[in-house]
């Protein structure tokens, strides 16, 4: 009979009535997971119908990450128009699975059909008998352990025979607990939903090189020189702070300061040319310490509640070992010499790329996955992951799938600065947050379409933004000319737009912003190709400033996610105003900036305030969290100045005032 049935077309059971389209979050169809982090709710919607007019049922289904997948349901809620709505909690780290079942009820449409027929003043008779089978079938589906169920539901139908035509309520839903599931429809695979780690999400990210950590100019930074830069990092109020690679450099091609050839052996090297006498990726420079001390650096960092980020730049040095352990693993040019890193037209000929086209492919890539787990293992769990676009998408699949199977609280930062949808491809391979163009959105209208994009579905479903103003390849020509204000303005836009954000310090609280030549990006003396010392205590230092974003986004909720970003229309293009909310809108951030860094410029925001909660005809607080001032407003139309010698931008708590202050408040 199957092989009847295939031959003719025919479905598997074409008794399933029902259809279930558009679920909501979905990313490409299911063919890559949603991300969410521990304590979200998720809540799932989909279009679930079927032919004619019977009654249909829905139920969202969902179990934990585990070997034994242990389901648990919820029955869907109908929205109107065939759409319908679930929700539940995740509370632990991994892949989750979700499904949704839908089905025609028989015994909700007899209980349906016969209150109209009884409204109609019909003779129900018959349809009395049909219940009574349909809520005997159900008695039936009743496990043996709930006999009081089954007794009721029995009692029912002989009540049904006997021509009672009551349908008790309690007893409807008794039944309702007991459906006919037979035929169902289910989707065809379990939707997979990645449950990330808190830092996922919300995390401030500090970077500097080790080797300029040193307070002596003629010494070379050591790990130890991390420790004692700890303290600052912290006061500072960042909670990842990311490395550079510690790895041994290599000497052929050295680069010097610039980015001028070198051949002068007091030349530090560019740490991404990985690779020495000393080892390669799973060794440290022995000019920063040991691996002693580099466990010394993660302890002591744990300690302030900081976590070490290291950066993986999968590349080689001339001087790698693999270079001539693996020589099949990099690209051969018909001369015998290995092809060198290129961006036409510039050449970088102390890094040797991974060659992923290699005959040995699979030895590679399981060489590079024990590069990750052996960092790991000296309890490192982010990464930040150095032009990940330019290995094969395949590859990262494998990788990250592989990590997190067996440590779901790995976090990975993909820096891969290209095309849009190769971006998007990447997170959606497993990568947990991503760099983003924030750099180069400048003018509001570009800031507000970016985030919008950004932070709402499908995009926000599976790629989580990390903006940086700088980073030590990019110092951008609005960081150049902006001076301060730019500075401020710039701190300001990256740590309230986006729930994770990160600096390349101390450049950027010290302002560095001399270019190598006119038209560059690059910084004059890059830490990138020398040792830099860095006068911490600067007074102009813009360390007070960020102190206070970081304490402001710890203490408010809602700048830790970037589900309710709200751009709000201000009458004057040179200013920027946006809200974010907690679901509960106890907590209100308003943040106001000035994009002219050369003159003071005034607007009217319109707030909406009952969109966020907030009195309509009554005073509220405006607490600037920045300068620490408390003003009284009222309305929704609130006028703004921004004079970037004084400040270049505001954020704002508004708060309803208590009852027994607005009943002593005159206007």
């Amino acid at each position: 009979m199957t092989q009847l049935h295939n031959l003719t077309g025919l479905p598997d059971d074409g008794r399933r009535r029902v259809v279930i389209e558009d679920v909501t979050p979905r990313v490409d169809d299911g063919r890559f997971p949603v991300k969410r982090v521990s304590g979200d709710m998720i809540t799932v919607e989909a279009d679930v119908f079927g032919d004619g007019h019977d009654e249909v049922r829905a139920r969202l289904a969902w179990t934990p990450p585990g070997e034994d997948w242990q389901w648990q349901e919820v029955e869907m809620e109908p929205l109107g128009n065939d759409r319908w709505r679930a929700s539940f909690g995740v509370d632990s780290i991994g892949r989750w699975l979700y499904s949704i079942t839908g089905w025609t009820d028989r015994l909700r449409t007899w209980r349906h059909d016969l209150q109209k027929r009884l409204a109609a003043g019909q003779d129900v008779t018959v349809d009395l008998l049909i219940g009574a089978e349909l809520v005997d079938a159900a008695a039936d589906r009743v496990p043996e352990t709930n006999t009081a169920d089954a007794e009721r539901l029995r009692d029912w139908a002989r009540r049904l025979r006997a021509g009672e035509t009551a349908i008790d309520a309690e007893l409807a839903a008794l039944a309702d607990e007991y459906p006919d599931l037979e035929h169902t429809t289910s989707l065809t695979e379990p939707l997979a939903l990645t449950v990330d780690p808190g830092l996922a999400r919300f995390s401030a990210w500090y970077e500097l090189f080790p080797r300029s950590a040193s307070p002596d100019t003629k010494r070379h930074g050591t790990f130890r020189d991390v420790i004692d830069r700890l303290s600052y990092v912290q006061e500072l109020g960042f909670d990842v702070l990311y490395l550079p690679p510690i790895h041994p450099i290599g000497r052929q091609f050295r680069k010097g300061p610039n980015n001028r050839s070198s051949e002068n052996p007091a030349d530090p090297g560019v740490p991404w040319a990985i690779g020495g006498p000393e080892g390669g990726h799973m060794a440290v420079h022995p000019d920063l310490g040991t691996l002693d001390d580099f466990d010394a650096m993660v302890a002591a960092a744990g300690q302030r509640g900081i976590e070490i980020a290291l950066d993986i730049a999968f590349q080689a040095s001339p001087d790698h070992p693999w270079v001539e352990e693996h020589p099949d693993w990099f690209r051969a040019r018909p001369d015998g010499t290995i092809q060198y890193a290129e961006n036409p037209p510039k050449k970088y000929q102390d890094i040797y790329p991974f060659d992923f086209e290699s005959s040995d492919w699979q030895g590679l890539w399981q060489a590079l996955k024990d590069v990750f787990r052996f960092w790991i293992g000296h309890g490192v769990t982010i990464f930040r992951v150095d032009n990940p676009h330019t290995k094969a998408f395949a590859f990262w699949e494998w990788l990250i799938e592989d990590l997190k199977r067996d440590h779901p609280r790995v976090i990975l930062l993909a820096e891969a600065f290209t095309r849009p949808k190769v971006m998007y491809r990447l997170a959606k391979l497993g990568f947990s947050q991503s760099y983003t163009y924030f750099t180069w959105r400048n003018t509001a209208r570009e800031l507000a379409d970016y985030f919008t994009q950004l932070t709402h579905p499908p995009v926000s479903d599976f790629f989580r933004p990390n903006a940086w103003p700088n980073t030590p390849d990019i110092l951008h020509e609005v960081l150049q000319v902006g001076g301060r204000p730019a500075f401020e303005a710039r701190v300001v836009l990256a740590a309230t737009l986006s729930s994770n954000f990160g600096i390349y310090g101390p450049a950027y609280e010290l302002m560095e912003n001399t270019p190598r030549e006119a038209g560059s990006e690059e910084y004059l003396e890059s830490e990138k190709y020398q040792q830099r010392t860095w006068d911490l205590d600067r007074p102009d230092s813009l360390r007070p400033l960020i102190t206070a974003l970081n304490r402001a986004r710890r203490d408010h909720p809602a700048l830790q996610t970037n589900d309710r970003l709200w751009f709000h229309p201000i009458d004057n293009d040179n200013l920027l105003a946006y809200t974010k909310n907690t679901a509960d809108r106890r907590d209100v951030l308003l943040t106001v900036v000035n994009l002219d860094f050369a003159r003071p410029q005034s607007g009217t925001v319109e707030l909406g305030l009952e969109g966020l909660g907030l009195p309509a005809d009554g005073p509220y607080e405006a607490i600037d969290l920045l300068a620490g001032s408390t003003e009284l407003w009222r309305g929704s139309e609130i006028e703004i100045e921004l004079d970037p010698a004084v400040a270049s931008a505001r954020v704002l708590q508004l708060r309803s005032l208590p009852r027994t202050e607005r009943q002593f408040e005159t206007f």
